[in-house]
């Protein structure tokens, strides 16, 4: 199965016999990425703590960045009279942006939401910001990514039918007037491919009404939106195996804002492709590590005199120069070298996690890994 558009290229590689799990392959103009995929979220053109050649060392190669904080500080102007986002970022490979949907509907003062758009006030200078399916199409092609994604409506309670319902419905309404923008500014040929997002919260039937919306357009892939916002896991792993199930099989499926290993389990073994989530970093930063032998808290006094590596499995920059016990003392002291470094190692952990679960795909026992996996992702160390 595959698909190719201006440039654009996915194929499933292999599937695993066991599962819906796919194994695959996503081409862009500016670099190939091996699927299942995490994309490191860099919000403002930065991933937190990491230099370029960090996230690229740490095997990362898609980065994510957010159309909201960008629009609001720089500005599209301003990255594309620098260059773009690739220039701007110091990054050559592909790069994805998120229309900010999700953002504008659940951290900003919004003033005004109607069939048109909406009005918020901007939390860098209190302006009076005026966003539209138009010129959020606008906004992402000025700055520049490869993959960008439709403006939808997310619903803050996925529980909530009628806020839900009136999201879904808004969330199509809204991808036409994308896609009449993204072809009038050139479409696919321009250089960017455009995913549509599928919500509906956890209702059935509204996720299907959303998925019909979303695949009436011949879009290069898809995503499903409006999960990880505070449901319960069973009804998060339900509208997932739900979305995957129904979305086109030659297409990548996109699974937004969800990032840890128990839930890239859950979601590639329903045919999910790509991910992103701030998880590593922030974890990073709050000094706590993923590791072969489960969660470490690197503030905790048991690693004061360990000499040992943060995880003995692991060949990243901060497990090979570095000791539990010289971690915690950066953690303590309110060093920020201590934050770059866990966000170096969960950071590479999670792409070594994707390789591993990659190669299960192909050997068709990718459930085996993730029984094998049960105990690590629950262990606290």
């Amino acid at each position: 199965m595959s698909a190719s558009q201006a440039g654009f290229h996915f194929e499933v590689e292999a599937i695993c016999k066991k599962s819906g799990a796919r194994a695959g392959r996503l081409t862009t103009p500016n670099g190939v990425a091996q699927t299942p995929l995490f994309m490191p979220v860099g919000t403002r053109g930065t991933v937190k703590g990491m230099t370029p050649a960090q996230v690229k060392d740490a095997g990362s190669t898609v980065i994510l960045a957010n159309t909201y904080h960008l629009h609001l500080r720089p500005g599209e102007a301003t990255v594309k009279q620098l260059g773009g986002l690739h220039k701007f970022m110091n990054w050559d490979g592909p790069i994805l942006t998120d229309s900010g949907g999700y953002q504008v509907f659940s951290m900003s003062d919004m003033r005004e939401l109607n069939e048109e758009g909406v009005k918020l006030k901007s939390i860098v200078d209190g302006a009076i910001v005026h966003l539209t399916p138009e010129n959020v199409m606008q906004i992402e092609v000025d700055l520049g990514a490869d993959i960008i994604m439709a403006f939808d409506h997310c619903p803050s309670d996925p529980l909530d039918r009628d806020s839900v319902e009136a999201a879904t419905m808004r969330t199509g309404r809204w991808l036409q007037r994308c896609v009449d923008k993204y072809e009038e500014l050139g479409g696919i040929a321009s250089g960017h491919a455009l995913f549509g997002i599928a919500q509906g919260g956890a209702f059935e039937d509204l996720r299907q009404t959303s998925i019909d919306h979303i695949t009436s357009h011949d879009l290069f892939g898809y995503a499903i939106g409006g999960v990880s916002v505070g449901e319960h896991k069973s009804a998060l792993v339900q509208a997932i195996d739900f979305a995957a199930k129904r979305l086109p099989p030659e297409k990548p499926r996109y699974l937004m804002g969800v990032g840890t290993p128990e839930d890239f389990f859950e979601a590639i073994l329903r045919g999910v492709d790509m991910f992103d989530c701030v998880t590593p970093t922030r974890h990073g930063r709050m000094h706590q590590a993923f590791t072969s032998q489960g969660r470490m808290n690197l503030r905790n006094q048991r690693w004061q005199h360990d000499t040992a590596p943060m995880d003995p499995d692991c060949s990243c920059e901060a497990c090979r120069g570095f000791s539990r016990g010289y971690i915690r003392h950066l953690a303590k002291s309110g060093e920020i070298l201590g934050g770059i470094l866990i966000s170096i190692h969960n950071v590479h952990f999670f792409h070594s996690l994707m390789t591993e679960m990659r190669q299960a795909i192909f050997e068709s026992n990718l459930p085996d890994l993730q029984e094998r996996y049960l105990d690590v992702m629950t262990r606290r160390i």
